[in-house]
C-alpha cells in the first residue's frame, strides 16, 4: 500500500492543480487593479479560489455559473481518471485516521475500566497470577487467527514466568462458539480451564458443545458438575461482561491482545516477538501503570 507520507505529497500536488484550474476559469472577485509586484501576481489564483464577495459574503463556489461548475467537475473527473492512485492515498489517510481514533478510544476505555480488564474475578487466568506484566486476550474458539496465535501466546507465558495472562471469552462467530465458551468457563470452577482452553484452540474442526464436552471429559472433569455450571449465572454473566467490555473498547474482532496498555489487533506472524518487545519495554519503563 502507498505510504501515508508519500501519498500526502502527491495528494497536495493534485489538489493544488485542481484549485489552480478552478481559479483560472473563474472571474470571481477579480482585483480592481493590477498586482503591485510579481509576488502578488503569483498569489492571485489562491485568492481567486478562496475569495468571497465583499458585498454579500457568499462563498466563491456559489458565484460560479452552471457552465463554470460543469467545467470544474470535468477537470476533477479527468484528473481522478488520470491519477487513480489518489483513491488509494485517500484510503490510506482514512485508515490512519481511524487507527488514531481507535487508539484514543482504547486508551480512554483502559483507564476507565482497568479493574474489569485486568482484575475481573470471573476471568480465567494463566501464567503467573502475580506477574509484573499482564497480557489480555479477547478470543473466539472458532476463530482461525486465534488458533494460529495460541502457539505464540503459549510460548510467551512458558518462557517468561513473570507474565500474567487474562483470557476474555468473546464468542461472536457462531452458536458453537458460545457453547464452547460455556464449557471452558465451567471448567474453570474445577481448576481445569487451561487444559480445556488448550484443547479447543488446538483441535481441528468447529468448536461447539459436543466437541467441548469431549475435551472436558478427556481432561478428567466431573461431567455432571460441568454441565450444571455451564448453564449457571456465573458463566452467563462473564460472557455478557466481556461482550459489553469489548463493545465499550471498540473491539470488533478476534483475537485482540493487550500487553499492558498496548494493543495488538489480530495475529501477526511475529506475535511472540512483538509481545516480548512490549513486555521488555514496559519493564524498562517501570512496569505497567494500569494492570
Amino acid at each position: 500500500m502507498i505510504t501515508f507520507l508519500r501519498g500526502k505529497g502527491r495528494r497536495l500536488t493534485g489538489l493544488a492543480a485542481l484549485a489552480l484550474a478552478a481559479a483560472l476559469i473563474s472571474p470571481v472577485a477579480a482585483p480592481s487593479a493590477a498586482p503591485a509586484n510579481r509576488s502578488q501576481e503569483s498569489q492571485a489564483p489562491v485568492r481567486l479560489a478562496q475569495a468571497t464577495t465583499a458585498e454579500t459574503g457568499a462563498k466563491a463556489s456559489d458565484a460560479f455559473s452552471p457552465e463554470q461548475r460543469k467545467a470544474i467537475e470535468a477537470i476533477i473527473k479527468d484528473y481522478l481518471l488520470a491519477n487513480p492512485e489518489v483513491f488509494l492515498e485517500v484510503q490510506s489517510a482514512l485508515e490512519a485516521r481511524m487507527e488514531e481514533i481507535q487508539a484514543k478510544r482504547l486508551q480512554v476505555a483502559i483507564t476507565a475500566q482497568a479493574e474489569e480488564i485486568y482484575r475481573s474475578p470471573g476471568a480465567p487466568v494463566a501464567g503467573n497470577a502475580q506477574g509484573d506484566v499482564t497480557v489480555v486476550e479477547f478470543f473466539d474458539y472458532n476463530c482461525g487467527y486465534c488458533k494460529r496465535a495460541f502457539t505464540d501466546l503459549a510460548k510467551v507465558i512458558e518462557k517468561d514466568t513473570k507474565v500474567k495472562l487474562v483470557l476474555k471469552e468473546l464468542p461472536i462467530l457462531s452458536k458453537g462458539s458460545e457453547e464452547a465458551a460455556r464449557v471452558a468457563l465451567a471448567a474453570k470452577a474445577q481448576g481445569k480451564y487451561w487444559e480445556v482452553h488448550r484443547a479447543l484452540l488446538t483441535m481441528r474442526g468447529q468448536a461447539n458443545e459436543q466437541t467441548a464436552l469431549a475435551a472436558a471429559e478427556k481432561a478428567g472433569l466431573d461431567m455432571a458438575k460441568l454441565k450444571a455450571d455451564m448453564k449457571g449465572d456465573a458463566v452467563t454473566q462473564e460472557i455478557s461482561r466481556v461482550r459489553e467490555l469489548a463493545q465499550s473498547m471498540g473491539i470488533q474482532g478476534t483475537p485482540h491482545f493487550l500487553v499492558g496498555d498496548r494493543a495488538i489487533a489480530g495475529a501477526p506472524q511475529n506475535l511472540q516477538e512483538l509481545m516480548g518487545q512490549h513486555i521488555a519495554d514496559i519493564r524498562k519503563e517501570g512496569g505497567c501503570k494500569v494492570c
